[in-house]
């Protein structure tokens, strides 16, 4: 084959990504959501051990309902615990509702699920592969973890169910995330986006009953639910950077920022922000930690403070600027959530809980190392070549 027809075929090839990304993107997307301010009391978890003993004991103690999405349940020890106990449930006749991402919860076994429903449990996957674009609903997932149990308590944030996520996984450590444990007004939100999320796997339309919505009593603090299908994530990011005065922190596990993202940071610091940006020394995704070093020299000339976890694994997702606005959810200071994924997050408007939040990143913060210009500079070849290997394709890590 001569050189021309490779090149020809690349160019067909590339073309064709770009067609079924693009009107993938259009045909497939659901509608993206900003829910009301609403008021909520919260509580957060940012030790996986101290969020699944709540959360276990609010399944056991369900008495209505219990509908769960997550992007990832593996298959280990700690997952059969978590579907035993759904099992459980559904044979007290408490109506159980099981959303899993198609990618992301790829290990559990045909076997399992089928044992699942036939007790009773309700499953489904959520955006499983569609013809013809088949390269646009394989990139694009459901991020989106949540649970709402009664009607009277929720979750939300950047935890799935496995071990890892208890820090039992030998190469990753300790694992650092955040979740919400919710109450109040923004119960009916989340439930909302959970059902439509059910909709749209299964065609079957529960929101409008009413059992799903009970009375709730006005929570602590103002917050507003936002859920985003690979459209406005930019945006309301770009918004809460502009807002920042004195200080800004973000936390990622993977920071791989828009252009007008980047932007929007070098001008923060240009009118004085302290920048602090804490993200993972180790990799669960290799590529995308290379991905990342593409970014920051340009951040560190600035004078943003850069922070690496190293005592495990850091996975939680936070933005905040002053103590005007904090972000808390599933999407990643990255491209896939701003532009592929379906994500949640919870803005929370209080200053009172906001500060709470900050202490709890200051905290992790303060045990990480700082990363240095020199450093950057000092990674090796190898290093090198995967870092801008993964920068050409960071649209799709």
């Amino acid at each position: 084959m001569s050189g021309m027809v490779v090149i020809l075929l690349f160019i067909i090839f590339i073309a064709w990504l770009a067609i079924d990304l693009g009107v993938g993107k259009k045909v497939f997307s659901q509608a993206e959501n900003t829910f009301p301010k609403r008021r909520a009391s919260l509580f957060l978890f940012a030790d996986g051990n101290v969020l699944y003993k709540d959360l276990f004991h609010e399944i056991e103690n369900a008495s209505s309902f219990i509908h769960l999405s997550f992007y990832i349940v593996q298959n280990d020890e700690v997952s059969q615990d978590f579907l035993d106990l759904l099992v459980q449930k559904a044979q007290q006749n408490i109506e159980v509702r099981l959303l899993v991402d198609r990618v992301g919860s790829y290990k559990i076994k045909k076997n399992k699920i089928a044992f699942l429903k036939k007790q009773g449990v309700h499953f489904a996957y959520s955006r499983t592969l569609r013809w013809p674009y088949l390269f646009y609903t394989l990139n694009a997932r459901n991020h989106r973890k949540m649970a709402v149990i009664d009607g009277k308590v929720g979750y939300i944030g950047g935890f799935n169910i496995g071990r890892e996520y208890l820090g039992l996984d030998a190469k990753l450590g300790v694992w650092k995330d955040y979740h919400l444990r919710m109450e109040g007004e923004g119960i009916q939100d989340l439930q909302m986006q959970l059902l439509s999320d059910w909709y749209a796997a299964t065609g079957l339309d529960l929101r409008k009953m009413e059992r799903y919505f009970p009375p709730t009593s006005e929570g602590d603090y103002v917050i507003q639910l936002q859920s985003t299908e690979g459209f406005s994530l930019e945006e309301s990011f770009l918004s809460i950077i502009n807002q920042a005065n004195r200080e800004l922190y973000i936390g990622t596990p993977y920071f791989i920022p828009s252009e007008p993202l980047m932007n929007a940071l070098l001008q923060a610091r240009a009118r004085g922000v302290q920048v602090h940006i804490l993200i993972p020394m180790r990799a669960d995704q290799p590529l995308v930690h290379h991905a990342a070093f593409a970014y920051l020299p340009t951040l560190l000339q600035a004078g943003c403070m850069i922070y690496q976890y190293y005592y495990g694994f850091y996975h939680a997702k936070v933005l905040i600027a002053d103590n005007v606005i904090c972000d808390v959810g599933t999407a990643n200071f990255d491209k896939r959530s701003l532009f592929l994924n379906a994500e949640i997050n919870c803005l929370i408007y209080d200053a009172t809980y906001i500060e709470e939040v900050k202490n709890s990143f200051k905290v992790c913060m303060g045990e990480c190392p700082v990363l240095s210009l020199e450093d950057v500079k000092n990674r090796t070849w190898s290093e090198k070549l995967k870092q801008g290997f993964a920068t050409f394709i960071s649209p799709l890590l």
